[in-house]
């Protein structure tokens, strides 16, 4: 079974879901690879417009395979991807809509923050917990401090609680919150509005937002990644990882 697979819903609309429903879409190399040649197989096709990304089953995604995580041989490549599947998401001509429910989790949410739309079905858990792991979200925080200002931001990573769908509306980390049912039409309306714009104009106005900031998303991603790989290199990433594959609290030495 294909850890990601592609829906084309029409000429112009394209959908990607995340297909690890029984590790809760867990990021593993496998998925993060399959995903980005995913989204560069949509943008190579001149008439396609829209991608609207999702997870099957409970959750949107939960972040890294935290028992693939686990193997330090395997650190660098992850890390190395899952900054590239940002950066593929943030840079693509494409405009791109996160339809999430269930749970958006770390890199999870990380990928979420990256896209230019966010629908949230209600009651859905979003959050940053990585320093629970031992972890830096360094990556995601490029996409965070854009859009949920500075004070929200240090809630969200250094408070490392979930929140739910409306408080993630009310800080402005998603655009529209609907019932579950409602998911996948809302997604649709966002995207048969952004399909009145001119392809070019779209292309340009989303470049010029990110070039609008005085250092772009691939330089704070770039930079993210030494303090991310310090992290995950570390003695409290093996511990909390550990703890958190063990099912127990993580014992922090100062």
């Amino acid at each position: 079974m294909p850890v990601v697979l592609v829906e084309k819903q029409t000429p112009q609309i394209r959908a990607i879901v995340l297909n690890r429903p029984e590790r809760r879409n867990a990021l593993t190399l496998e998925l993060l690879n399959e995903l980005n040649a995913a989204i560069k197989v949509a943008s190579e096709q001149p008439q396609e417009r829209v991608l609207i990304l999702r997870g099957a089953g409970a959750a949107f995604c939960t972040g890294l395979d935290l028992k693939e995580a686990a193997d330090q041989t395997k650190t660098h490549a992850t890390a190395a991807m899952v900054a590239k599947t940002l950066i593929t998401l943030s840079q693509t001509r494409l405009i791109t809509i996160a339809a999430v429910h269930g749970a958006a989790v770390a890199g999870g949410a990380g990928i979420m923050s990256a896209c230019d739309f966010v629908i949230a079905a209600e009651g859905t858990k979003i959050g940053y917990p990585e320093v629970r792991r031992g972890l830096v979200a360094g990556l995601v925080m490029t996409f965070l401090r854009r859009q949920v200002g500075e004070r929200n931001m240090r809630e969200l990573l250094l408070g490392s609680e979930l929140i739910d769908a409306n408080r993630a509306k009310e800080i402005g980390l998603v655009n529209r919150v609907v019932a579950r049912n409602d998911l996948i039409n809302e997604a649709q309306k966002v995207a048969d509005s952004v399909l009145q714009g001119a392809p070019g104009a779209l292309a340009q106005t989303k470049r010029l937002i990110d070039e609008l900031w005085w250092r772009s998303v691939k330089d704070d991603v770039d930079l993210a990644l030494k303090y991310h790989l310090q992290a995950r290199e570390s003695s409290e990433a093996r511990e909390g990882i550990a703890a958190f594959n063990e099912k127990r609290k993580p014992n922090w030495v100062p």
